[in-house]
């Protein structure tokens, strides 16, 4: 197993920004889509995944930030919103016994994020596409231990 912890958790509703799921006219094809080339830019292609996020929530457990795979700092993505922070960290998704899904855990720092906040219980998840997953589904993901602990 490594350096992998296991942590259980289940599918909540999100905002819909990242996606573009939301009704907020100034990100109709979402944040991630417009976030793209400037994590690029900075060196993590993104294109293979789904430009959204899986809203996991493992309460009653917790995360730390420890060291990320990648932090971006200053980000001016969008003229609407100041520049933000981001930390991504390695995760994978385990879909059954012998299939793992690997995904990166989206971090937009809270410091210097202007709204849509999350509880400290949810990890957003980026990640291909999963066929029918929805609000309430649980998922057991793990998460680098160097990298981010679990509480």
């Amino acid at each position: 197993m490594g350096n992998w912890i296991q942590v259980k958790g289940h599918v909540k509703k999100g905002y819909g920004v990242a996606s573009g799921m939301s009704s907020d006219p100034r990100f109709p094809r979402g944040t991630l889509e417009l976030q793209k080339p400037f994590f690029q830019e900075r060196g993590l292609n993104l294109d293979d995944y789904y430009l959204g996020t899986i809203n996991l929530s493992i309460s009653p457990h917790r995360y730390q930030v420890k060291v990320p795979k990648y932090t971006f700092r200053n980000v001016k993505w969008s003229s609407e919103n100041p520049a933000e922070d981001f930390s991504f960290f390695d995760c994978r998704i385990l879909i059954d016994s012998n299939k793992k899904l690997n995904g990166l855990i989206y971090y937009p720092h809270p410091e210097t994020k202007p709204e849509h906040f999350q509880s400290p219980d949810i990890l957003e998840i980026i990640t291909f596409p999963i066929d029918d997953l929805k609000e309430r589904d649980k998922l057991i993901i793990e998460v680098n231990q160097q990298q981010m602990e679990i509480q």
